[in-house]
């Protein structure tokens, strides 16, 4: 029983640091929303980026691209447009869709 112990002692006791280091954490920050940016400020960044999540208002959160390099093969762009601090409706990039086909 002592063999057990003992080393079960040391792996707590050298977990402890790491315990008290994760509690002093500051919490996980929430997405940045268009609603406090500006238009340009929300362009620039998905710009720079290429891509984001962001929170769009309303508890909404939408996923905007620079270009089609960013999208899944076979999805299309569109305009994204999005409310932002100075504006009501701001393209600030790209949003992907799938490709609409016609029926066979």
């Amino acid at each position: 029983m002592k063999r057990l112990l003992v080393p079960l002692f040391l792996v707590a006791g050298a977990l402890a640091p790491d315990l008290a280091a994760a509690q002093n954490r500051a919490p996980a920050q929430g997405r940045p929303s268009t609603t406090r940016m500006t238009c340009a400020a929300a362009g620039a960044l998905i710009q720079s980026k290429g891509s984001a999540v962001l929170d769009i208002g309303g508890g909404d959160f939408d996923l905007f691209v620079r270009d089609a390099s960013f999208c899944p093969h076979g999805q299309i762009l569109r305009p994204a447009f999005t409310p932002t601090i100075d504006q009501r409706q701001c393209m600030i990039g790209y949003r992907c869709y799938e490709e609409e086909r016609p029926p066979p």
